[in-house]
């Protein structure tokens, strides 16, 4: 019995100076919680976005320089996400946060900048995408709300100077690389003021008599002003009496008195309002949906900020030119 516990002993021994001399250094043994983060070594910056399309933008211009956690997945209200426990670890962890700003996630009272408080996130390495977009805003007559629009993105020129932040993020964040990122950075702004100059020419042909955008949300302010188009629709300010009979008579009264020719209707809104102007205008629903909110999950037709912009632009030219 004496000769196990004397065993026993020494082997504890042996393991201790063992773990002692583990580190060449002599120091105590290097973790991931205290490896500094380089990605010109290897080390991908670790980016969290709050929703689906920065996610996209992150991938295009970090490339293999960064690993992104998104936040608001595909199919979720973006206005009022509550993080999971994998959202606050990856906050914790982050080296960088995008957000869209422009009351998106709720503003600096909202649930993004509630987790960013709760785990003590060093708010420098926060940037917003929109800061350089001027804001407009949605005012409900009725109920006398009025709120900034959030849909910036949903504008080509609006995704140019998002992407030209971003840039300019990753070469404060990451010195090192930046040229890697200017150089994807580069590219991807060559496909976005292509991608622009297409709005510009194709709504530039739409008739003038078709040059309404009806919509359920009125999401699209940003796109159509700069592109001279007007927009109409059921709701304007988010509430939980959207498409209301006074909302949806409202609507049907200016498509009769102004012979639009089509209405469209947004891939994450429930169509049913929709319908119920349709029926009482005479006025046919587009059968293809267009995009507000989000792009699809990977591998879905609408699964890239790029291909959100295209397909946008194939639906609401061929709607209005019929």
């Amino acid at each position: 019995m004496r000769s196990m516990i004397k065993a026993m002993i020494l082997a504890c021994l042996a393991l201790f100076v063992f773990a002692a001399c583990g580190n060449d250094n002599g120091g105590p043994e290097e973790t991931d919680n205290n490896k500094a983060k380089d990605a010109s070594n290897g080390d991908k910056l670790q980016v969290v976005s709050s929703f689906t399309i920065i996610a996209d933008v992150v991938r295009e211009i970090g490339g293999d320089k960064v690993e992104v956690h998104n936040l608001v997945p595909t199919g979720t209200d973006p206005h009022e996400y509550e993080p999971l426990p994998e959202d606050i670890k990856k906050a914790t962890d982050a080296d960088v946060l995008f957000y869209n700003g422009m009351n998106l996630e709720g503003g600096k009272d909202g649930w993004f900048f509630k987790m960013i408080d709760s785990v003590g996130q060093d708010e420098s390495k926060v940037y917003s995408v929109t800061e350089r977009v001027e804001p407009m805003y949605l005012e409900d007559k009725a109920t006398k709300e009025e709120e900034v629009n959030p849909h910036t993105f949903i504008d080509p020129a609006a995704g140019i100077k998002m992407a030209e932040d971003m840039r300019d993020a990753f070469m404060e964040v990451d010195p090192d690389n930046k040229d890697y990122y200017d150089d994807r950075a580069t590219e991807y702004l060559e496909r976005l003021r292509a991608i622009d100059q297409d709005y510009e020419e194709r709504l530039g042909e739409i008739p003038e008599e078709n040059r309404v955008l009806v919509t359920s949300e009125c999401a699209f302010q940003y796109m159509l002003d700069h592109y001279g188009l007007e927009e109409k629709c059921i709701w304007k300010v988010d509430t939980e009496e959207n498409g209301s009979p006074q909302q949806i008579k409202s609507l049907v009264s200016y498509i009769k008195d102004h012979n639009v020719p089509v209405l469209f209707v947004e891939s994450n809104v429930d169509p049913r309002p929709m319908e119920t102007v349709s029926q009482e205008s005479g006025v046919e629903i587009f059968d293809i949906p267009i995009y507000s909110d989000e792009i699809g999950s990977p591998g879905d037709e609408v699964d890239t900020y790029v291909k959100y912009l295209n397909y946008n632009i194939d639906v609401i030219s061929e709607g209005l030119s019929q």
